[in-house]
């Protein structure tokens, strides 16, 4: 299982409507291969700042299988007039963890 966390600056004032985008947005993800969940997290000190987290069973699930889909297409057009700048992802995998 790996994370793809997508720390993503959205516009001034784009808060509400972007996360409203992202909840839009949960079936092109819910049917994706190898998705497994997905969460927003508002980042309290810096207001127009969020991480996307979504647990992938691969890393190609996520780099071929959807990025290369017509749904990441549809996640951008829904969400990406809300970006600031492009978002920056990083993949991960737990290494330690209870």
């Amino acid at each position: 299982m790996i994370r793809e966390m997508a720390h993503i600056t959205v516009k001034p004032g784009a808060q509400a409507d972007f996360e409203a985008g992202v909840q839009k947005a949960l079936p092109l993800f819910q049917r994706a291969r190898g998705f497994h969940r997905l969460e927003l997290h508002h980042i309290i000190e810096h207001p127009e700042q969020y991480v996307l987290q979504i647990h992938w069973q691969t890393l190609e699930d996520h780099m071929k299988h959807f990025r290369e889909s017509e749904d990441f297409q549809a996640w951008r057009g829904i969400v990406g007039g809300f970006f600031a700048k492009a978002p920056d992802v990083v993949h991960t995998e737990v290494v330690v963890g209870e």
